[in-house]
């Protein structure tokens, strides 16, 4: 796939409508445009993440590889499945890719003591920016949600993409040393 972006700014856009993949318009709050407009969010977010100096080494190429596979979550949104199979196959997240968050899940998960309370966001400055994330992700996900004929794998991917931001803000603590917030149910009262 050959992308050639010549000029940013189009006009096209300025009548409240857009381009999906298969060149239809929709409007710009159309569930699909919401929905990878989320991911997008999500993209940038892992972008400021990766600038955090309490990131640990090791999940910065895992962290590199999701930004790429986000950006296939939303071409494959921004697609509608055709009636008519299309020349060409389109881009579509594969099961694969779900496949490879559940091992980093477990791999980071094995090296974590059980969790005896919920996790605040917080510790260090990765934690956090990863809570922000897994957040923005959960959003993502409810907005998929939404779209009419998506790819299911959409859907399990961003689901466990949210489990494994929880697990990295744990182990982003737990390889610093750092004490990981935990709720203390009416601490104030």
């Amino acid at each position: 796939m050959t992308v050639n972006l010549t000029r940013i700014y189009t006009k096209l856009g300025d009548d409240g409508e857009t381009h999906l993949g298969d060149m239809s318009r929709v409007p710009k709050t159309h569930p699909r445009i919401e929905a990878y407009g989320e991911i997008d969010e999500l993209n940038s977010q892992i972008g400021v993440l990766l600038c955090q100096d309490t990131l640990p080494e090791a999940f910065v190429p895992w962290l590199q590889r999701i930004q790429n596979d986000l950006f296939d979550l939303g071409a494959d949104l921004s697609v509608p499945e055709p009636e008519v199979p299309a020349e060409r196959p389109r881009l579509r997240v594969d099961p694969a890719q779900t496949t490879w968050l559940e091992a980093r899940c477990d791999e980071v998960n094995d090296t974590l003591e059980p969790l005896r309370s919920f996790v605040l966001p917080g510790g260090t400055a990765a934690a956090a920016q990863l809570h922000v994330c897994r957040t923005i992700c959960r959003r993502a996900e409810r907005r998929a949600l939404l779209v009419d004929g998506a790819n299911p794998e959409v859907v399990r991917y961003l689901n466990r993409l949210s489990d494994l931001l929880f697990i990295l803000a744990r182990g982003a603590n737990h390889r610093t040393g750092t004490a990981e917030p935990l709720w203390t149910p009416g601490a104030s009262r």
